[in-house]
């Protein structure tokens, strides 16, 4: 199900910033080059991130899913003089390529790279984080937030991408793991009343939460 209508993500491209260049080899050689590179933010979502983060100014960022490294970067734009940003990969090839795409970035020094298992590293994460984002295994999505709410300061952010699912979530009867998972955790945020939150059809979803 095509939760945006192509025409309109392209008129969006269009009167949206401009990637720089290095955001435009990240996208072209993912296009190019991973399986799955259609989990790649992409121009529109990528500036709402830089947007997002540049209007928090924030000191610690923590991204969850660091993928070909695109949204790391978007993400690092809006951080402070001081400010550090850990992303976390799963998969070895990912991390390595994500990488080398932050070595070649003037903001790379501002970028930690972790990789292995998310729920077993945060364990090991003595911070306070600003803003979070988190685009990985969507059966994980309620662990993460149990997890890192507590680590939250108020008036901080987190971000979870993909809570529409490709339109799975829409259905009249939902199946399939991930997009039960993600139906159920969005259900658990709606009730929460620890934060604020909106769904935003951005994409393939986003939900923006602010910690009271």
């Amino acid at each position: 199900m095509e939760i945006v209508l192509p025409a309109a993500h392209d008129y969006s491209v269009q009167f949206s910033e401009v990637q720089d260049a290095l955001l435009q080899e990240i996208h072209e050689y993912t296009l190019a080059h991973h399986p799955e590179s259609h989990m790649i933010s992409g121009p529109v979502q990528g500036q709402l991130l830089t947007m997002i983060s540049k209007m928090i100014s924030p000191s610690r960022i923590l991204e969850i899913g660091t993928f070909t490294g695109y949204s790391a970067l978007c993400l690092a734009k809006g951080l402070n003089e001081h400010g550090m940003l850990h992303t976390i990969e799963l998969r070895e090839a990912d991390a390595k390529v994500a990488g080398a795409f932050f070595g070649k970035s003037d903001i790379g020094n501002k970028i930690k790279l972790h990789t292995g298992d998310a729920h077993q590293l945060l364990e090991e994460m003595d911070e306070e984080w600003d803003l979070v984002f988190v685009d990985a295994d969507k059966t994980g999505y309620l662990r993460y937030y149990e997890k890192l709410i507590s680590k939250l300061k108020p008036n901080s952010w987190m971000i979870f991408d993909n809570v529409l699912f490709h339109g799975e979530v829409l259905k009249e009867s939902i199946s399939g793991k991930n997009a039960t998972a993600i139906h159920a955790f969005n259900e658990h945020i709606a009730k929460d009343d620890r934060i604020e939150k909106v769904l935003l059809t951005v994409r393939d979803g986003l939900l923006l939460m602010r910690k009271k």
